[in-house]
C-alpha cells in the first residue's frame, strides 16, 4: 500500500506550466529523493503536497484515500509535515518551547491557566532522545548548531505523529559533521514507519539515504528509480537535458 500517491498532478499559473501529469508515489518507510534544477518544479510539488497549493489537475491520496487540501492545516491533519529549510524556529525560545510552538500544554490551577512548561521539557527530551540527539530541551535555538537545528524541527514533525514529511534542503549552508548529523536523523525517521520526501541539490546526501530517486525537469518528471539502480553521473544528465529520461 503506498503512503502517498500523486496521479497527474499538474500546476498552471495563468500561461506558465510549473507541472505536467506528474505521477509518484511512496511507500511507508521510504525515502524518496527528489532532485531537479531551480525552476523544475519541485518547490511547487511540494507545496501542492502540504496544501499551500491546489493542483489543477490530478489526484492525492494518501493511504489510498482520496485528499483534497485547502490550507496546510488541512495536510498536517491528515499527517503531512514540512521540514523547511530556513526550519521556522524562534531563535529567541528554547528547543522545548519550539517543538511545542502553538501546541502548548496547560495545566489548570483553579480558574488559571498556564503553560506547562515541564511536561514540554520532559517531552522534548524524550523526543530528542528518540532521535539520538544531543539537544537539551533548554537549550536555546540561537546558540544551536545547524545540525541542532534540524532536530529540533524534526522532533516537531514526531510531536505531530507525522506519517509524511517533506524535507526542504535540510543539509543546505551546513557542515560536514553537521550534514552526517541530519542525514542521520532522516534515516531515524525512515525507520520509525515515516515517509520521507527529501528535496536537495546534493547529490551525496541524496544518493546516501534515500531508497529512490524522482528527478523533474521543466515541470516534467523525467526518472523514477531505485537509488541502486542509478548513479550520480545519470541523474545530472537527467537534470540538466543530457539524458531524456530514464
Amino acid at each position: 500500500m503506498s503512503r502517498l500517491r500523486l496521479s497527474g498532478i499538474s500546476k498552471h499559473f495563468g500561461a506558465i506550466t510549473a507541472l505536467n501529469d506528474v505521477s509518484l508515489e511512496i511507500a511507508p518507510g521510504e525515502v524518496l529523493g527528489l532532485m531537479g534544477d531551480n525552476g523544475a518544479g519541485k518547490s511547487t510539488l511540494v507545496k501542492i503536497v502540504a496544501g499551500n497549493f491546489r493542483p489543477s489537475h490530478g489526484e492525492i491520496r494518501i493511504d489510498d484515500q482520496v485528499v483534497d487540501f485547502h490550507k496546510p492545516l488541512d495536510a498536517q491533519r491528515d499527517g503531512i509535515e514540512v521540514v523547511y529549510q530556513d526550519l521556522a524556529l524562534c531563535d529567541n525560545l528554547s528547543a522545548a518551547s519550539n517543538v511545542f510552538l502553538g501546541r502548548e500544554p496547560l495545566r489548570s490551577f483553579g480558574p488559571i491557566r498556564v503553560i506547562d512548561y515541564p511536561q514540554m521539557r520532559k517531552r522534548s527530551a524524550e523526543l530528542f532522545a528518540q532521535l539520538k540527539s544531543e539537544t537539551r530541551p533548554r537549550d536555546l535555538v540561537r546558540r544551536m548548531s545547524g545540525g541542532q537545528r534540524q532536530a529540533v524541527a524534526i522532533a516537531r514533525t514526531l510531536l505531530s505523529n507525522a506519517k509524511i514529511v517533506l524535507m526542504d534542503e535540510p543539509t543546505a549552508a551546513i557542515s560536514v559533521r553537521q550534514v552526517a548529523e541530519v542525514l542521520d536523523l532522516v534515516r531515524r525517521l525512515r525507520d520509525q514507519g515515516m515517509s520521507v520526501v527529501l528535496i536537495s541539490h546534493r547529490m551525496p546526501d541524496v544518493f546516501a539515504v534515500s531508497d529512490r530517486i524522482a528527478v523533474l525537469r521543466r515541470g516534467q518528471l523525467v526518472a523514477d528509480k531505485a537509488t541502486a539502480s542509478s548513479s550520480p553521473e545519470e541523474v545530472t544528465g537527467l537534470i540538466t537535458g543530457a539524458i531524456e529520461a530514464a
